[in-house]
């Protein structure tokens, strides 16, 4: 296990490089030349005939390693990232996008480090744009503050924006951009006028405008956007993973708390409103993951908080209105700290957690309606050679549930895998 830190401030466990401290985080590789993953297609249809639960794919390293972002399903081939690995830049390499394609073969679609003004460690899920992909880079260009690249699914990668050049700029961003009428929006764990995170809109063609500064005013808005955008309507949502008007740890020094997390909604515009402060009661804290839209309702998860300190499960109407449906820690090994939003499929939630299963603390796949009733343990990570802290949004292909894990696998540098719920 290896410690990152989740932005500035130490939590308990955390995504990549993002707000949460202590972060519990391993990993995996696979040899140049490894490269056994059939197709989404045809892994659905084996998979259904055969186990419900496969280990697809261990990373080695040079083939990526440590991947923490989900997969996305083009015409039948997976693409994802891996935050390192690979065979350029410094001793842990600084990551790859990677493909998996219809004859099986994992293949390094970008070696990440190539040029100076190259990203290095890619956190977010990438985005499908008419044929091309786009996705972030947490650190990297000559300011070392991230960037927006587009790839070709055969892999010609270019810089879309490089961040961290102009006055009060966005830095950092953790999150995957969304298109939305032919423009990409997104945030930055850091930058703008207080330093503590942006909403921000950019062309395909590398125009890019702050939308919003986080912080301002510092009591009640949020800090540090940590979960992906979703579009409702024309409106834009997202959580923060600090700030609100709530801060349970009174441990802040001379300094005022930052509280722990909201929910947001952002015009096209620019203009921001708080829908929800956690952490008040029993309520989840410090959430880490974007928001699922389903007829009208959003869902989310956070990384702790609830009656048993170990995350929850919630939704929120879009003008606010916010109830807990469950908590982690309700029944033994039911799983602690989800990390990845939620997906919806026929009626049902499916999400992951890093920690709290049969095996100590590897990581859950689960299931829970819509209401909150009949949380389920799909699988337990951490058996043998078994992923382990899966960090990712599941997608969904013809039946089955693909995801990734930061670590486990057969060097310990992270899986593909799938199931069949």
């Amino acid at each position: 296990m290896r410690i990152s830190e989740f932005g500035r401030y130490a939590v308990t466990i955390c995504t990549a490089g993002a707000l949460l401290s202590g972060c519990g985080r391993s990993f995996n590789a696979v040899p140049g030349g490894s490269n056994h993953v059939p197709s989404a297609i045809t892994l659905a249809r084996d998979i259904a005939n055969a186990s419900q639960y496969r280990v697809l794919y261990s990373f080695h390293g040079r083939d990526g390693s440590h991947p923490v972002a989900g997969l996305i399903d083009v015409k039948g081939t997976l693409y994802g990232t891996t935050t390192e690995g690979g065979t350029l830049g410094p001793s842990e390499k600084d990551g790859i996008v990677f493909s998996i394609s219809a004859t099986g073969k994992e293949r390094v679609l970008h070696d990440f480090g190539a040029t100076a003004g190259d990203g290095n460690y890619p956190a977010a899920t990438l985005t499908d744009v008419n044929g091309t992909l786009y996705g972030t880079t947490e650190n990297g260009n000559k300011y070392n503050t991230g960037t927006v690249f587009s790839i070709t699914t055969s892999g010609k990668e270019r810089v879309v924006y490089s961040f961290g050049e102009y006055g009060p700029s966005a830095m950092q961003p953790l999150t995957r951009v969304i298109e939305v009428n032919g423009t990409l929006y997104g945030t930055t764990d850091w930058g703008g006028r207080s330093d503590l995170g942006t909403a921000f809109s950019i062309t395909t063609s590398g125009n890019e405008r702050v939308l919003h500064s986080f912080a301002r005013p510092f009591r009640t808005d949020g800090q540090h956007p940590a979960g992906d955008l979703i579009d409702v309507n024309g409106t834009l949502y997202g959580t923060t993973y600090q700030g609100g008007l709530y801060g349970r740890s009174r441990q802040c020094g001379s300094s005022p708390c930052p509280g722990d997390g909201t929910v947001f909604s952002i015009s096209p515009t620019g203009k921001e409103r708080v829908l929800h402060s956690f952490g008040r009661g029993t309520d989840g804290i410090c959430p880490a993951a974007g928001l699922l839209d389903v007829n009208g309702t959003l869902y989310g998860t956070t990384t702790q908080g609830g009656k048993y300190a170990s995350g929850t499960i919630f939704s929120l109407s879009t003008t606010g209105a916010e109830r807990v449906l469950y908590s982690f820690g309700t029944t033994t090994n039911d799983g602690a700290v989800p990390m990845a939003s939620l997906i919806e499929v026929n009626g049902k939630l499916y999400g992951t957690t890093e920690g709290g299963d049969l095996h100590g603390t590897y990581g859950t796949v689960f299931s829970v309606s819509t209401t909150g009733a009949g949380e389920r343990v799909l699988h337990s990570f951490g058996a043998s050679d078994d992923g382990a802290h899966p960090q990712a949004t599941l997608v969904h292909v013809n039946g089955a549930l693909y995801g990734i894990t930061e670590s486990g696998g057969a060097t310990n540098h992270g899986t593909v895998f799938a199931l069949t719920p």
